[in-house]
């Protein structure tokens, strides 16, 4: 398990399942890439098992050794190919166990949570700090949505890090109690980061299974979210244009 020493390695892959006893907002499956990360992670790294012996002609297997064929395909993510890519094995040894600890204050899953609190959107700081504590804080009031979609589509510098699930659900909890018209005015409002976040909003559970009163999209909104879609996100746009009714433009807006 040891990493070659010729090979620099630039990712550890940690898979942890649905773990959610230590931290709500853990993600299954992360990446590290820091480079002071890295060399903290390989420090504590564990020792190679030396491979058993195969056993003479004849001889019965060892009592403790399984020999026991696993079924299906590896898992790229456990066991990755790129000899600079580590996949962390699912046996931690004490001092590797404690610095990825999902709920430890000062392990690498934490520090990337707070990096992400800390790259918020100076209305939504607190509450991002919250979440990534581990609480359920209340949406902030008078927050404009227009600031939930930028949030959700900027493009962040380690999408695949410790925080890549409340990136998700962050801004995703300030947008499923809103009104549709709001989320209308927001997606005008918003960013071109922000209108690919709209875009999968709008296609998603949590919009297309809403009451067809509730799923009616003024005529601007709803073209700004299909031709973003037609362009950028062409999956969705089937989805977009079955489900987003149509209503007539308001534009004037309503306080």
């Amino acid at each position: 398990m040891k990493p070659t020493p010729s090979v620099a390695v630039r990712c550890v892959r940690v898979r942890d399942g649905e773990n959610r006893d230590a931290h709500p907002y853990h993600p299954s499956r992360y990446e590290i890439t820091d480079a002071g990360e890295l060399a903290e992670v390989l420090a504590v790294w564990p020792a190679e098992r030396v491979p058993e012996r195969a056993p003479e002609p004849g001889s019965q297997p060892h009592p403790d050794v399984d020999f026991t064929c696993c079924e299906g395909e590896p898992d790229p993510f456990d066991h990755p190919a790129d000899p600079a890519i580590r996949g962390v094995p699912p046996h931690r040894p004490g001092p590797l166990a404690r610095l990825l600890d999902p709920g430890a204050a000062g392990g690498i899953p934490a520090r990337h949570r707070a990096r992400w609190a800390a790259d918020a959107p100076e209305p939504l700081r607190a509450y991002a700090r919250a979440l990534a504590l581990g609480g359920d804080p209340a949406p902030p009031a008078r927050i404009p949505l227009s600031s939930a979609f930028s949030w959700q589509g900027a493009v962040r510098a380690t999408p695949t890090d410790a925080a890549s699930l409340l990136a998700e659900l962050a801004p995703r909890r300030l947008l499923v109690g809103a009104a549709t018209q709001d989320l209308a005015w927001a997606v005008r409002e918003t960013d071109r980061d922000g209108l690919g976040a709209a875009v999968r909003f709008f296609a998603s559970e949590e919009f297309t299974t809403r009451h067809p009163k509730r799923r009616r999209v003024p005529d601007t909104a709803r073209d700004l979210l299909l031709r973003h879609a037609r362009s950028h996100r062409p999956q969705d746009l089937a989805i977009l244009e079955r489900r987003l009714l149509r209503v007539p433009d308001d534009r004037v807006r309503r306080s």
